[in-house]
């Protein structure tokens, strides 16, 4: 009966217990890259580092099944992975300046940036809605940035809205990068191996020129940066990238913005990071603008371009 109502198009709960699993998943990793305590570039490097094995081997299993991938599809999604070792490096600062809660927050407006490049380079207009509910957003993020009423967990706010808007801005050209080279690719763990092993070099070249990595990490650390590399960098979004375009528009954005309502709350038990009031309303303030900007979005489902097919659900949630 069940496999009945799925084949008539009936509701199928699986895709979204799967992307709540993998935001739930995603969330902590503010947490872990906190008590890990090693360095920016540091986390970012050994996130990424640590999950290829696992990652390499699912792609390596999905190629056999489903065939190979174009060598510039390959490309692209290393290409990509380039722009999320940026992404991880400013986010991490941005965790050392606001704290791990709200960092998360900070780190979901590249929904905004992908609307706006879009509209620049492939003359993708965005809605009204966008451009109504773009200075809600901002003003949002001078509340949960400390800014006003108290810095919370962090220290330096100012600096906190700079690296959370630099991680939006990197992780919206992976995005876009990866939307325009996978085209509607069936495979998960490929481009996700792909794009990990251009954010472990990426991190590793950053360190190097910039300084601050540490091959050499006491266990404890190595042991939460394994940890968070097996649940928010390889389980995590192997479940929300598989489920995600299975779901209506409207239940993934919320269920991706999940992730920093819950890493405000796991930062508060976990890390005693007590936000204040205006911090919390403006991360209700931010949420509710982004995931009204997505829902202005079109569907990806209503669009019969097959390399908007996967990835634009993913622009509403951090990959951090």
């Amino acid at each position: 009966m069940t496999g009945n109502a799925r084949a008539r198009g009936g509701p199928d709960r699986r895709p979204l217990l799967l992307a709540g699993l993998g935001a739930a998943c995603i969330s902590a990793s503010a947490i872990m890259i906190k008590l890990a305590d090693t360095g920016t570039v540091t986390a970012a490097f050994y996130r990424c580092f640590l999950a290829l094995p696992v990652l390499v081997t699912l792609a390596v299993l999905e190629q056999r099944r489903r065939g190979p991938r174009p060598a510039a599809a390959r490309a692209g999604a290393f290409v990509a992975g380039l722009f999320l070792s940026v992404d991880l490096v400013l986010w991490n600062h941005a965790i050392a300046e606001v704290g791990a809660g709200i960092a998360t927050v900070l780190g979901n407006l590249q929904v905004l940036f992908v609307a706006f490049t879009a509209w620049v380079l492939f003359r993708e207009r965005p809605e009204r809605r966008f451009l109504v509910f773009l200075p809600v957003v901002m003003a949002g993020v001078v509340m949960v940035s400390g800014l006003v009423g108290g810095a919370g967990g962090g220290t330096h706010p100012l600096a906190g809205i700079g690296y959370g808007i630099g991680t939006s801005l990197a992780y919206a050209a992976f995005l876009l990068i990866l939307r325009r080279t996978s085209a509607g690719s069936a495979h998960v763990a490929g481009p996700l191996a792909e794009a990990t092993t251009g954010a472990a070099l990426g991190s590793l070249l950053l360190g190097l020129v910039f300084g601050g990595l540490q091959l050499h990490i006491p266990w404890p650390s190595f042991g939460w940066l394994l940890l968070l590399s097996l649940s928010s960098q390889t389980l995590g979004w192997l479940l929300i990238t598989s489920s995600l375009p299975r779901l209506p528009a409207a239940i993934s954005s919320l269920t991706l913005l999940l992730q920093p309502a819950a890493a405000m709350a796991l930062a508060a038990i976990v890390l005693d990071e007590r936000p204040s009031l205006i911090q919390i309303a403006g991360a209700v303030v931010v949420c509710c603008g982004v995931l009204a900007v997505s829902l202005a979005t079109p569907s990806p489902r209503a669009s019969r371009v097959p390399d908007e097919k996967d990835l634009e659900p993913a622009a509403s949630g951090s990959l951090a």
